[in-house]
């Protein structure tokens, strides 16, 4: 009995010793299993990349690539819609801008592959947009080595805008990858600035003997107008921060021309507020004409309606809008 107890108590060590040792071997094995698929995952994305800055992921591309681990290296996705028949003006501006930024990534001296660029296209992975919910494009996300996205994976385009310098400096906040932005040489201002000049000189050579015209005071007026109504209505602001003319809802096609934000606004929003306050301020000049002109009664009683008509109606509507972009703002007049 006693030997019999021994030789059970000599299997039990035994026994513990094969089981750890059975697990340490798969253990070994899933080790050398997920090694290999990380990198031939790396290898693809690699060969991909150095075909084209941005790579182009159906789902089930997406899933593998860019979803499932193992994954040792950053996803920058854009999601659009960039197929003629969605008509997403603004998608394809973004499409620029993240082009540039990945042929920026792609040809700098600190090219690795730690980061990479790609696209899911609605038509060509919808089902990726029902997956993660979305329904609205463009949108850019950052999908981290490890873990799931949070909230700031997700750039903030309504209130920053797509230029490839914001992206630059969110994806370096998120992966601490730093780029810097280089653009394709761009000529046509040059060309503008040239034609403009040319068309001046031309101008003040032919006027040589008649230069009265430089000295007219309502010329110099509507010129500072133009230059006033261009940077009251937020032209700077667009030219800084490269927000989309207007969003239109994939859902159900609904185009909005005026954001919903005191912080952020569409490009056609500054165009409508340009047109607005130039409408107001003719209203203004046609209401001072009428009370200090000294021409026909009759024609000054209706230059002081036509004038008070364009500025009561298009600063209600002015302030519509402002009420809109500013909750809680509790002043209105006529339009609400």
């Amino acid at each position: 009995m006693a030997s019999a107890t021994s030789g059970f108590g000599l299997c039990l060590p035994l026994t513990s010793f094969l089981l750890i040792l059975l697990l340490c071997v798969q253990s070994g094995g899933s080790q050398k299993k997920k090694e290999n698929m990380l990198a031939e995952k790396v290898e693809q994305m690699m060969e991909w990349s150095s075909r084209r800055s941005v790579v182009r992921m159906n789902g089930d591309k997406f899933r593998r690539f860019v979803k499932a681990p193992p994954r040792n290296y950053s996803v920058i996705v854009m999601f659009t819609a960039l197929q003629p028949q969605r008509q997403c003006s603004v998608c394809r501006q973004a499409n620029e801008e993240y082009q540039v930024l990945a042929n920026s990534w792609r040809y700098s001296s600190a090219f690795s592959n730690k980061l990479f660029f790609t696209v899911v296209d609605y038509d060509e992975g919808a089902d990726v947009f029902q997956q993660l919910n979305m329904n609205s494009a463009p949108t850019f996300m950052h999908f981290p080595p490890k873990g799931k996205p949070k909230r700031a994976d997700t750039f903030d385009l309504q209130r920053i805008g797509f230029a490839s310098e914001q992206l630059a400096k969110w994806i370096a906040d998120r992966t601490d990858v730093q780029i810097r932005v280089f653009r394709p040489p761009n000529y046509s201002g040059t060309i503008a600035l040239a034609l403009l000049v040319s068309l001046v000189g031309g101008l003040l050579y032919l006027r040589r003997n008649n230069l009265e015209f430089i000295y007219n005071k309502t010329g110099w007026a509507m010129a500072a107008l133009c230059v006033v109504f261009a940077m009251t209505s937020g032209q700077m602001w667009n030219h800084i921060r490269g927000p989309p003319y207007a969003h239109k809802n994939p859902q159900n096609g609904q185009v909005s021309y005026i954001h919903g934000s005191s912080q952020a606004q569409f490009v056609a929003e500054s165009h409508i507020i340009l047109l607005l306050n130039a409408a107001i301020t003719m209203g203004m000049v046609l209401l001072n004409e009428a009370a200090t002109s000294k021409g026909d009664v009759g024609k000054r009683r209706i230059l002081c309606l036509v004038g008070l008509g364009l500025v009561v109606f298009f600063f209600s509507f002015l302030l519509s809008i402002f009420r809109s972009k500013y909750h809680g703002y509790p002043y209105s007049f006529l339009i609400k």
